[in-house]
């Protein structure tokens, strides 16, 4: 075994917090000892999500041991995808390892409890191959001090972990090579329908590319566009509107950015059906949605009217009941509406009675519901946010 290649050993926990934690360690090998089994086997009965992940790992176990064969399994058994099963990054290359030697863990650490029976499962797989890392990988803080104080190499589990950080993010756009037109113009085609330029280009294998997708190509020849059609060898791009410049404007809003102007492309093309935005506070997420919205219920009519909710989660402590209807009890929560709304319409003509009577317009064509409520409901030609 090269020192590149590790044994990862699971705790209990990781297993009945993702199942399929078994077959994303990609090359490396994974060690289960005795005492895991035999939690995983108590932990089966219930109606709770562990219960639940505990019967699934049972199951991956034996569809991975049937596919092997029981005859060898002492030596591992390869970690082979279960068919269905969907996850990123590479396929497993490692092999699944049981414990199948005895230990006397009191001798080592005293006292005989489940968890010092999985770290002497540990200390006796390091005996048997000293050359070998071995990793235990452990959600309980106090199992991993106990592992670090007996000389064992732990480590949280990370794989599912949410990104924090912005910056890892996809920021929805990709950077073309500057290249791009030299190495696709033998083979590019052009046309213009109905006002939009398109171009139709081969796809390679190393392009991983999506409908929707939005490209820019930076330098003198920028240019800015949307990936409408991909087939097996060909691609068909498309050139995004620009809504930085005033003819462009939507309900009165520039984009600021290249990344603003991608989502108002995204959020006015009624193809798209689904729009996420992730940015930090204060980007315009809601005041682009909002204004694409009243662009396409109140100008173009391509939706009756637009229903706005949010998720009603307190920052301090909850106030208790409110009175009123539905929308009225979800007032409080919608103080990005309003707030947005009153930068839509300060510009409106008309002084104060103007912007009043155009507040209250749009109010009529804007509903609040609650999204406790939404579950089992087809909306019909609305914009929701």
């Amino acid at each position: 075994m090269t020192r590149s290649k590790r044994i990862y050993v699971l705790d209990t926990n990781v297993l009945m917090h993702d199942p399929t934690a078994l077959f994303k360690f990609e090359e490396h090998d994974v060690y289960l000892p005795m005492q895991v089994m035999e939690e995983l086997d108590n932990g089966k009965k219930g109606t709770s999500e562990a219960s639940r992940n505990a019967r699934q790992v049972s199951r991956f176990l034996n569809e991975l041991i049937e596919a092997h064969g029981s005859a060898d399994v002492h030596n591992g058994i390869a970690l082979v995808r279960p068919n269905g099963l969907q996850l990123r990054g590479a396929e497993s290359a490692g092999r699944l390892l049981f414990q199948t030697g005895d230990f006397d863990a009191g001798k080592r650490f005293g006292t005989v409890i489940p968890d010092n029976n999985i770290l002497g499962a540990i200390l006796a797989l390091k005996e048997s191959d000293p050359g070998a890392p071995v990793v235990f990988v452990s959600k309980d803080i106090n199992l991993r001090i106990k592992a670090s104080i007996a000389g064992i190499v732990s480590e949280d589990y990370e794989n599912d972990r949410a990104l924090d950080d912005f910056s890892l993010l996809y920021t929805g756009a990709t950077a073309l090579p500057e290249d791009f037109w030299t190495r696709h113009g033998k083979d590019l085609r052009s046309w213009t329908d109905k006002g939009r330029t398109y171009y139709e280009i081969s796809r390679t294998d190393d392009d991983d590319w999506y409908p929707n997708q939005f490209l820019y190509l930076p330098g003198d020849e920028e240019a800015e566009m949307k990936v409408t059609k991909v087939t097996d060898s060909k691609v068909t791009l498309q050139i995004v509107d620009d809504f930085r410049h005033s003819q462009h404007a939507v309900w009165g809003i520039l984009a600021r950015n290249r990344e603003q102007n991608f989502a108002l492309n995204a959020l006015m093309d009624p193809e798209i059906d689904f729009v996420t935005l992730l940015g930090t506070a204060g980007t315009g997420k809601t005041l682009l949605a909002l204004a694409a919205g009243l662009a396409q219920t109140m100008d173009a009519q391509r939706y009756r009217e637009i229903i706005m909710t949010r998720a009603t989660v307190s920052v301090g402590e909850d106030i208790g009941f409110l009175p009123g209807t539905e929308e009225e009890k979800m007032t409080p929560w919608m103080g990005a509406l309003t707030d947005n709304l009153e930068v839509l319409t300060h510009n409106q003509d008309g002084g104060a009675w103007g912007r009043a009577a155009t507040n209250d317009l749009l109010a009529s064509r804007i509903k609040i519901r609650s999204m406790n409520f939404m579950r089992g409901r087809t909306f019909l030609s609305r914009y929701l946010i």
